[in-house]
C-alpha cells in the first residue's frame, strides 16, 4: 500500500506551525539556523516517528551542517501544517558539488537516462543544494535515491557499481519502490535474485525476496 508521506519526502512547513513547535523546545533556542529555517525558505524531511510521539502528527527533521555540530533536529506537525515539495533531481544539483565529482555525476545521470530513471540526491549533497550551507567535505559520500516504477533492472545496479569503481567518492543510497519502501542498492546487488533483502518503510521494516523486488512484484 502506498504511503501518504514517504521516507525522504521533502515538506514545507507553515511558518506559524514552525514557530509554535519551537516555542515548546527551549533546547533549540540557541541552535544555529533552526529559528529562521522556514522563513529562509528551507524544507524539512520526513523522518520515522520516535516512541512516545503524538499519533497523527507528521514527524519531520533537518540536519545541521558539520560545522554546526551535525545535529539532527526532530519536530512534529499537524498534517495540515505541511505540504509536499518537489524533490531535487541529481541533474539539478550540479552547482553544489565539488568539480572533482563532475565526471561521476554525469555518468550517473546518463545511467539513469538509459534506464528511464531520474536519480535524486539525499544526504549532504541534497542539503547543500537546498540551503547553500556547507554540508559537503572531501570525505563525503554521494547518497542517491533511484525511484523505479516497477521492476528493478539488474543492469542499473551493475552500472552504479561500475561507476563507483572509478569514482572519487563512495556511492550509497537506495532504490525507491512504488509503495514508498527503499532497498539499499549495494545490498540488493550483492545478494542477487536468490536471497532476501531488507526494505525500509516510513513506519516499519520488511524482509523481501530479492527476486520479487527485481520483478516489481508488490508486497
Amino acid at each position: 500500500m502506498a504511503e501518504a508521506h514517504r521516507r525522504h519526502d521533502l515538506l514545507d512547513v507553515e511558518p506559524g506551525a514552525w514557530a509554535a513547535a519551537l516555542a515548546g523546545r527551549a533546547d533549540l533556542a540557541e541552535v544555529p539556523h533552526v529559528a529562521a529555517w522556514v522563513d529562509d525558505g528551507r524544507p524539512v524531511i520526513l523522518r520515522r516517528s520516535h516512541p512516545g510521539e503524538e499519533v497523527g502528527l507528521v514527524p519531520v527533521g533537518l540536519p545541521l551542517p558539520p560545522r554546526d555540530g551535525k545535529r539532527r533536529i526532530g519536530l512534529a506537525h499537524p498534517p495540515d501544517a505541511v505540504r509536499p515539495r518537489a524533490p531535487i533531481l541529481l541533474s539539478e544539483a550540479r552547482v553544489a558539488y565539488p568539480p572533482s565529482w563532475a565526471p561521476t555525476i554525469e555518468a550517473l545521470i546518463a545511467l539513469g537516462e538509459h534506464h528511464g530513471l531520474a536519480p535524486r540526491p539525499f544526504g549532504s549533497l541534497l542539503w547543500q543544494s537546498l540551503t547553500g550551507l556547507p554540508y559537503l567535505s572531501e570525505r563525503s559520500d554521494l547518497d542517491l535515491l533511484w525511484p523505479v516504477p516497477g521492476a528493478i533492472p539488474l543492469r542499473l545496479m551493475e552500472g552504479i557499481a561500475a561507476i563507483e569503481a572509478r569514482a572519487p567518492m563512495r556511492l550509497d543510497g537506495e532504490i525507491l519502490l512504488p509503495d514508498g519502501g527503499g532497498v539499499n542498492w549495494r545490498e540488493l546487488h550483492s545478494i542477487g535474485p536468490g536471497g532476501t533483502v531488507l526494505v525500509k518503510h516510513r513506519d516499519r521494516l520488511a524482509l523481501r525476496e530479492a527476486a520479487a523486488l527485481l520483478a516489481g512484484d508488490p508486497e
